[in-house]
């Protein structure tokens, strides 16, 4: 599977589509297909971009 995330860049807001509940999330890093998350209500998490896409989110997170 391809990476899914190669896109996302430090800085980057992002929503993780099976827990929503974790908020809105800033992208720390991302390095060799390991992105790294700090999310508002699930603080620090480590994703395989090649099991998991997250979402970008455009509008600062309010919806």
């Amino acid at each position: 599977m391809d990476d899914l995330n190669a896109i996302l860049t430090p800085g980057m807001l992002v929503k993780h589509p099976a827990c929503p509940d974790w908020g809105v999330g800033q992208v720390q890093s991302n390095i060799g297909g390991k992105v790294t998350v700090n999310f508002r209500d699930a603080g620090k998490v480590v994703i395989d971009s090649f099991r998991i896409g997250l979402m970008p989110v455009f509008d600062g997170g309010s919806s």
